[in-house]
């Protein structure tokens, strides 16, 4: 049982409350991005390499980094697409997906916390792009054994996914806000 003692009990409600609120945040853009990543994609033939997807799970990571920051932005990426990794044939992937998609939704949330501006979105997803790329190309050339031609093969791919997924999330993102900033006080 507990005993109110001043605003304690209320100070222990709220923060439970927020923590509550966190967490099913968190929960809702992992499944936003697996649902994006494992339903709207389309399969890229090999040419030589390992071939891939171009899906649209980064934008709902996107939105949850610039959004609801860091935390959120990496456990949608880490979790939303490292699970359809592991849930669609491409598991040997897995580790790569959790760990550079993880750093990319870590670094757009921790970019757009400091500086709430267009541009600094845009530079933030740059910096999305270029952990993408090394990441993926580090494990595909090296750690998969494919070599650095076949791992220099997955870059336009994985550039167009990227890209696409900007325009939407910069057409969206500045009305996105507002109405959040409008529902939520």
């Amino acid at each position: 049982m507990e005993k109110a003692v001043g605003n304690q009990t209320l100070k222990t409600d709220n923060r439970a409350k927020s923590q509550a609120k966190q967490i099913a945040l968190d929960a809702m853009f992992v499944a936003l991005t697996l649902v994006f990543t494992a339903f709207v994609n389309i399969q890229i033939p090999s040419f030589g390499g390992a071939g891939g997807l171009i899906h649209l799970g980064n934008i709902p990571l996107f939105i949850a980094a610039m959004v609801y920051g860091k935390r959120t932005g990496a456990l949608a990426g880490a979790l939303g697409m490292g699970l359809f990794d592991i849930l669609s044939g491409w598991a040997a992937w897995a580790p790569c997906t959790i760990v550079t998609c993880g750093l990319m939704g870590f670094a757009v949330g921790a970019i757009c916390k400091k500086r709430k501006s267009f541009g600094a979105k845009v530079f933030a997803v740059l910096v999305a792009l270029a952990i993408k790329l090394a990441g993926y190309f580090i494990f595909e050339g090296f750690v998969m054994g494919s070599g650095v031609a076949a791992a220099l093969k997955s870059v336009p791919g994985n550039m167009i996914q990227i890209t696409v997924a900007a325009i939407i999330v910069f057409i969206i993102i500045t009305p996105l806000e507002r109405g959040l900033r409008s529902v939520e006080g």
